[in-house]
């Protein structure tokens, strides 16, 4: 019998070796990640304790930027196709908001929704900008119309992209969503991220699966490296959101697109209709066979959509 439980014993240890040896991948550094990531026009801004990486670009002078918010587990990058259109005419304007891209953690792991609130306050304050036409995707739409409540002077107009914020309904969820949900998985996580674990979360938000690259996954999997973002992931999945103001939502008097892809499983179109009936002032756009993240799997029929709205 004790034979039996050494064996045992063994066995799980050299699973657990081997898991550790396959999976285990360290941080990455960050002069590396900022070669590959932060080149030109990447520039970095100091708030609160952090090194921010964002980028600003297109005119200058333009007196009304577009500035853009991406979601969980995302990064600035997911606009660069936008980013290449509008900055002809545009000033555009983007970040890796605490926890995710080049920016790494917020120091004290508050990851509240209030908390990102004052965070783009404070972004927007280096930048000099008074007023702007703010867009954001999943989480990046949910601060953005809580920024809008927060700050309406300051908002022209407001994009939400798949936006966060009613009861999301998932038919489904990406996996690393789920992993980082569960007590002891989300710690595993933090040191074992097994690259075809990013890869399953990118392909559940894409309604087309042939639109994702290896560059593409390459990109998601190495910023999750980055040093403290593993962490920051778990931390931010455990914070529950204040549903109180969703019935503050029809106080929003801004003109708003809202733009969704229909085959989001991840916040169903469901809460598209919901954001269409409470606001007073909106447009809303349903884009087909598109996922969660329009902007970068369906970036010239989205992008469309927002020209046409912003020229309004």
């Amino acid at each position: 019998m004790k034979k039996a439980i050494k064996l045992f014993l063994f066995s799980l240890l050299g699973l657990v070796l081997l898991v550790c040896l396959l999976f285990g991948h360290r941080d990455k550094p960050m002069a590396a990640l900022k070669a590959k990531y932060a080149q030109m026009p990447s520039a970095f801004v100091a708030i609160d304790g952090m090194n921010v990486h964002y980028r600003a670009e297109g005119n200058a002078l333009d007196s009304l930027p577009i500035v853009l918010i991406h979601g969980t587990g995302s990064s600035l990058h997911t606009f660069d196709d936008w980013a290449a259109s509008l900055k002809k005419n545009k000033r555009v304007l983007r970040m890796d908001l605490p926890a995710y891209g080049l920016t790494g953690p917020f120091p004290d792991r508050n990851y509240s929704i209030e908390h990102y609130v004052s965070f783009i306050e404070e972004f927007l304050e280096t930048q000099g900008i008074k007023r702007c036409i703010l867009g954001g995707n999943s989480l990046g739409g949910l601060i953005a119309w809580r920024f809008t409540l927060h700050r309406p002077e300051m908002v022209d107009k407001l994009i939400l992209i798949d936006a966060a914020g009613y009861p999301k309904n998932s038919t489904s969820e990406p996996i690393a969503f789920t992993i980082a949900k569960i007590p002891v998985l989300n710690k595993i996580l933090t040191f074992i991220t097994p690259r075809f674990v990013v890869k399953s979360s990118v392909e559940n938000v894409y309604a087309d699966k042939s639109k994702i690259s290896e560059a593409l996954v390459d990109r998601y999997f190495d910023l999750t490296l980055r040093a403290g973002n593993r962490e920051a992931f778990g931390d931010r999945m455990k914070v529950t959101y204040d549903s109180s103001y969703l019935k503050q939502i029809n106080r929003i008097e801004q003109p708003t697109l809202v733009l969704w892809g229909a085959e989001d499983r991840l916040i169903t179109s469901a809460s598209a209709y919901r954001f269409h009936e409470d606001l007073p002032n909106d447009t809303l756009v349903i884009l087909q066979n598109v996922g969660h993240v329009p902007m970068e799997e369906s970036p010239v029929e989205s992008l469309d959509a927002v020209l046409s709205f912003i020229q309004k």
